[in-house]
């Protein structure tokens, strides 16, 4: 390897798999009663990647990026604050810096989780942002029975729901 080729490999953060980043954060939620699903469809047509209940109802939304490619190219984020009560962006620790120091990605109301696969932290925590009381049942009914569908499907595989 060259000196060149050192410095390269050495600059370049490692890219973690989104599902490495998820499975962090769903540790750190489960520790502190949030219960999560993954790939949830919201009837506006976008799909969290984490969604989940926490033991006050509160409805919690968890955006996933793995790389800075990912984060600049996400356009839609904003589409999910209407579906949850406090919002998170789950990130690789070498991105945090470019979550929490950029207006664009904290609005004042997110939140930014750094994990890895083993665990994760809040490193800054999601405003309450209360949804409506109509939005809040439609949301937690959708994501009960989605959860219930798929709890079906483990115990028994040869369903087609």
């Amino acid at each position: 390897m060259t000196k060149n080729e050192e410095i390269s490999a050495v600059s370049v953060p490692p890219i973690m798999d989104a599902a490495l980043i998820a499975r962090g954060a769903s540790r750190l939620f489960y520790r502190n009663g949030v219960a999560v699903q993954t790939e949830i469809s919201l009837p506006n047509g976008r799909r969290t990647d984490l969604m989940g209940l926490n033991e006050k109802g509160e409805i919690i939304i968890v955006e996933i990026k793995s790389s800075l490619a990912d984060l600049r190219g996400d356009q839609k984020w904003t589409e999910y604050l209407e579906h949850c009560d406090r919002f998170y962006w789950a990130v690789p620790v070498h991105l945090a810096a470019e979550i929490s120091g950029n207006k664009h990605y904290i609005m004042g109301r997110c939140g930014l989780i750094v994990a890895d696969q083993y665990d994760a932290e809040i490193v800054h925590p999601a405003k309450l942002v209360p949804l409506s009381a109509a939005r809040r049942k439609a949301d937690t009914k959708m994501l009960a029975h989605i959860s219930m569908r798929r709890m079906m499907q483990l115990l028994d595989p040869k369903l087609t729901i």
